[in-house]
This record gives C-alpha cells, structure tokens and sequence, in this order.
C-alpha cells in the first residue's frame, strides 16, 4: 500500500480491551513507527484525558506520549469554541476530562457531579448541554437534569453516538443509548463532535499533514470507525477485536476496504497491497 503515508488507529478494541494490550498490538505499532509512518490515536474514549490515556498505553509498551492521540473531548473543545464561545455548558459524562477541555465553561446544578464545574443552583441555565461517555453518572436525576436544559433551549452536543463498548467483562452500554432518549425526549437533534464526525476525521488528517486519499483508519466499529473514514476518502480497515459483531458487519451500510483478524496484521496489510 504505498499510497498510505498516515495512520490513524481508534484504541479501544483495536490497541486494548479494558486498556490491557490485545495480543501482537505493541509489537505491530511498533513496527509502524519503525517504518516511518505518522499515527495518530484516534479516540471517542471520554473517560480519560489524552494525558492519562498515553501514559496507560505507554506503561503497556506502546511508542506512544500525549501528542499522537486525538481526543472526542479535545475535538469538542475546538468545536465549541468555534461554534459556541462563551456558551455555559452542562458536562453529563462519566470521568474527569477538564484537561481535554480547556476554555470550556462548566455548569451544573449539582457542581459535585462535574469535577471543577462553577457552582450553581437549581436555577442554573446551559446554554449548551454536551454529552460525553456513559458511567454510573448516567443516573436518572443526571439526565433529566439534562433534559430539564434542554427544555429550556440549551442546544445537545454530543461526544459520539456509540450505543455500546467491549471490556473485559463483555459490551456495556455507552451514552449513545441515553442519547436518543434525551433527543427523542427534546425533540432536537445532537451535533456530533466525534466520530463518525467528518469533522473529527479532517482534524485528525491535518494534525498528520496529509490528505484522505494518503491516510488509512483502523477500528473495531464498522460504522463510527470505518465506514465514516471511507465516506471521507479514508482507506479504512476494520479488525475483528474488540466490539466487532458479526451481525453488525453483515447489516452495515457498506463494506469496508479491508477486513483483518486484529492489528497485529496491519503491517503485514502495510507492506503487501490490497488484501482480500
């Protein structure tokens, strides 16, 4: 595939389940670094900054530090800067992203559920409810205070749309379920921040400098990761790790340009052209 002059490499599922390595991961991107190949780690993860999740994947062995990932949470900073500055923003998410989110302005009724949020009271108004991964925050009284902004206005911002992720204990669910209820519930539609957002992708391309016909992705979702890649010009390469289902594959709405058992093939995929 001489044509590929970048990679981009979604993680969980594809590098780690439940951030432990899956087997022959740390050696192939090993050996893509060593080829010279730009990467960039391309992530819908919301549960952990770019900081942390680099000094996890590096403490594994992975050749990787905080400026090779591309973060749903650091993409939504951006995006709400551009779109919506000085917008008061109820974060619904489960972990600590305040880092990934610089500039952004933080409310909540309950300023003990968002970790550094401006305290407030029950009269607090979001101008801008975002939506970020699912945990045990996604509590009846957590949404439906996000409902409650919505019904007062506030626009839906969401991180991504994913209705489920792999761990080491089997698919849980994620906040894209919670997501269509609030949208239903509002009547009002999301922005996507992260994937499948072009926009996420775009951001990802100019980081590495190149274009979408000189770039390949690999990912475990065969909507979000691949199929959303290809729609941008993306070479685009799903792996049957992680939240792979079968059935997901046969029902999506395109085929993938290359189909592998796990990244450790991708630089065999890398080196040998067009696989089956």
């Amino acid at each position: 595939m001489e044509a590929v002059r970048a990679v981009l490499i979604d993680i969980d599922g594809v590098l780690t389940v439940s951030w432990e390595p899956i087997p022959g991961a740390v050696e192939a991107l090993r050996r893509i670094r060593d080829s010279g190949l730009p990467v960039a780690l391309v992530t819908n993860t919301t549960s952990r900054t770019r900081a942390s999740i680099a000094a996890t994947l590096a403490g594994a062995g992975f050749p990787v530090d905080a400026g090779d990932i591309l973060t749903a949470p650091a993409v939504t900073a951006a995006y709400l800067a551009e779109h919506h500055p000085g917008a008061r923003c109820a974060l619904l998410n489960s972990g600590d992203i305040r880092e990934d989110l610089e500039g952004v302005l933080l409310v909540e009724e309950n300023a003990g559920a968002v970790p550094g949020a401006v305290e407030g009271n029950a009269d607090t108004v979001a101008d801008v409810v975002v939506v970020g991964g699912a945990g045990p925050e996604f509590g009846y009284a957590a949404v439906n205070r996000a409902f409650g902004h919505l019904q007062r206005g506030a626009r839906l911002i969401a991180m991504h749309r994913n209705l489920y992720w792999r761990t080491d204990r089997g698919l849980q669910l994620d906040s894209g379920a919670f997501l269509l209820g609030l949208e239903r519930a509002a009547r009002t539609e999301a922005e996507i921040t992260g994937k499948p957002s072009p926009a996420f992708f775009e951001t990802a391309l100019a980081r590495l400098g190149v274009g979408p016909g000189e770039a390949l992705m690999i990912g475990d979702d065969i909507e979000s990761d691949v199929l959303a890649a290809q729609r941008t010009g993306i070479t685009g390469v799903l792996v049957r790790t992680g939240k792979y289902l079968r059935e997901s594959h046969r029902a999506a709405h395109g085929t993938p340009d290359h189909v592998l058992d796990s990244f450790a093939d991708l630089p065999r995929l890398l080196g040998s052209g067009p696989s089956r």
